[in-house]
């Protein structure tokens, strides 16, 4: 009952309105037709089901979920040439990325250009950023290898679909704020070990060592066993690819004539230096042998369309869908997070100020792996790399993924047999050159300046991830930053003070923050500590800055109050919220409704209160 009177107990209380929440405005007026709009506003989650229901066809839902509506009509021919440049750019571009991402992921090197096409296409359709890029990232395809190491592609294709429909569901609800959970120092621990991880694991390649291992520890220790074994022309061609990579990475800032040539010689470096080591390999070879390691044979033709596997069978073992899920453990959820973070970050950094809509490019994200599932891809996200380069070369709109995705289904189709004579020592210093800009070492330098006591989140993660792996590694992160925030949570910062009005000595304490039940004992603590301490004729509470309690908190206050009653120390709550002042008259209105006071000054309140218990002002 104390429910439906709660917003009459606010009217009587304070000869107001009860301001606090539209939907309890509505129950005063009678009114409640728009009670779903008000809920939607105050549980967003729920906001794309609400919309769904009320204006799923409506043009403007339509062309907000179809992106592709709202540019295409508008598309002008001159756009083509400079979407089809950066396409060709891009598509250069991805192919050898592609191929070192599969050898990383533990698969044949055609899984990697199957995974470069699909995510353009899609993309093309649902994507609201022209500058994004879909497609295989040296971190997800190092998330997968372990499963693929020990039980074969099927698990790999498997998580491309379970991640895809998960990160749609979480776009379709609304959920992508579940990403703010992963801080800053936390990414950026995350990132820098993952390219640490990657380039580990490509020294044995750079090398020419034997070894199949991709972890941190286990790369180093393959490397010392098999140091005697090093080759000599795998080790010269690698570090000097590496040499060469960075190098061509500084023509872009040359001036004057050469400033264009500068430029995309840069932007196409990975497609350069694997054609050279191509060219170079083929000509030393002797009989079919040459002096390196090379890529292998690549399955030529277009990957076979057709469901992601709901079980496999390894080493005459029978795993059906359930049990797939179960080795795939914490990587069903890591996955989808890990692509979720990158996609949007990298959406955010190339916006230019424009809003970016979350929702839909979780949407768009999460197709691109469920429709990449079918054409056996590896999982897929944003890549940073191919994204800078895209916008580098003037993309205009997300027609470019259109080039860039028959460009790789072109090499699929007429080229897979020269990837055979590719050195493997030229895609690991492909892979370790990219890997040098992914530590992020200036956002440890950024975090020490800033606070200190962040950069303990980022080592927490950064140590984790390497040595106990990436999907734990960022959950050990996330757990250790949340710490911090539930600290802070439970500890807000108290200010107090003693006042005089008339002959009322007070002791005023102001919370700076919204109160939960972790902070609920510390506030009584506090508040009974500094009442013992001063002796005062009244104490207020100065809720200004409090905007949200809960169950456990209203019931502390109604505590603090009987507690002060005991040392007959009377408590006013002043200047509180009316959101707040409303959970605590569903809790305990007879004891509340005579103790908050808002809308006058502090002395014309403590006059009245002085009035009231007939004190001599």
């Amino acid at each position: 009952m104390a429910s439906n009177r709660a917003p009459d107990i606010a009217l009587r209380a304070n000869d107001e309105p009860f301001a606090g929440s539209s939907v309890a405005t509505k129950w005063v007026s009678g009114k409640n037709e728009d009670a779903e709009d008000d809920y939607s506003e105050e549980f967003p989650q729920f906001g794309e089901l609400f919309k769904f229901r009320h204006g799923c066809c409506s043009e403007k839902m339509i062309k907000k979920r179809l992106p592709i509506l709202s540019w295409l009509p508008h598309y002008n021919r001159q756009y083509l040439v400079q979407d089809i440049v950066a396409g060709l750019t891009v598509g250069l571009t991805v192919i050898p990325q592609g191929i070192a991402y599969a050898v990383v992921a533990g698969l044949e090197p055609q899984y990697g250009l199957y995974s470069a096409f699909i995510g353009c296409f899609v993309y093309f359709v649902f994507g609201s950023c022209k500058d994004i890029t879909i497609g295989p990232t040296a971190i997800m395809s190092l998330m997968v290898q372990v499963h693929v190491a020990n039980l074969g592609p099927s698990f790999a294709l498997l998580a491309t679909f379970l991640s895809g429909c998960i990160i749609l569901v979480l776009g379709l609800l609304n959920l992508g704020f579940l990403v703010q959970f992963i801080s800053m120092p936390v990414t950026a621990g995350f990132t820098s070990a993952a390219a640490i991880t990657i380039a580990s694991g490509q020294i044995k390649s750079l090398l020419g060592l034997p070894g199949s291992s991709n972890e941190f520890l286990d790369s180093w220790a393959n490397v010392i066993e098999n140091i005697h074994l090093t080759k000599l022309w795998d080790s010269v061609l690698g570090i000097g690819t590496i040499v060469l990579l960075l190098s061509m990475m500084q023509l872009k800032n040359m001036k004057g004539p050469w400033k264009t040539f500068g430029k995309y010689v840069a932007l196409a470096r990975n497609a350069i230096v694997v054609i050279c080591g191509t060219v170079l390999a083929y000509y030393l070879s002797t009989d079919g042998v040459a002096p390196f390691d090379l890529t292998g044979n690549v399955t030529s033709g277009f990957p076979p369309m057709q469901p992601p596997p709901f079980s496999a069978v390894v080493n005459n073992q029978t795993y059906s869908f359930p049990d797939m899920v179960y080795q795939l453990g914490t990587s069903v959820i890591a996955l989808p997070l890990i692509a979720i973070l990158e996609s949007i970050a990298i959406a955010k950094a190339f916006s230019k100020g424009k809003t970016i809509d979350a929702t839909q490019e979780m949407i768009a994200l999460g197709l691109c792996n469920i429709v990449g599932s079918f054409f056996a891809s590896l999982p897929v996200t944003g890549s940073f790399t191919r994204t800078a380069v895209n916008n580098s070369s003037g993309v205009r709109t997300q027609a470019g993924g259109i080039t860039t995705g028959l460009i790789v289904l072109l090499a699929l189709g007429l080229l897979a047999g020269t990837f055979f004579y590719i050195p493997k020592a030229v895609l690991a210093a492909v892979i370790i050159a990219a890997m040098f800009f992914m530590v992020e070492f200036h956002a440890a330098a950024e975090i020490w300046r800033t606070k200190k006591i962040d950069i303990i989140p980022l080592f927490a993660t950064l140590m984790s991830c390497l040595f106990l792996g990436l999907e734990y590694g960022m959950i050990i992160g996330i757990g250790v930053n949340m710490c911090f925030v539930l600290y802070q949570t439970s500890r807000p910062n108290i200010a107090h003070c003693i006042q005089r009005i008339g002959n009322v000595d007070m002791l005023v304490i102001t919370p700076d923050q919204s109160l939960i039940y972790s902070s609920a004992e510390y506030l009584k603590a506090r508040v009974v500590k500094l009442s013992q301490q001063n002796l005062v004729d009244l104490v207020v509470i100065d809720g200004a800055a409090i905007n949200h309690i809960d169950t456990t908190v209203a019931k502390i206050l109604a505590s603090i109050v009987e507690d002060l009653k005991m040392q007959e120390r009377p408590v006013l709550f002043w200047n509180w919220q009316r959101p707040v002042q409303h959970t605590a008259f569903r809790l305990h209105e007879e004891l509340f409704v005579p103790l908050f006071k808002c809308g006058h000054s502090l002395e014309e309140i403590v006059k009245q209160w002085s009035l009231d218990n007939r004190i001599e002002a």
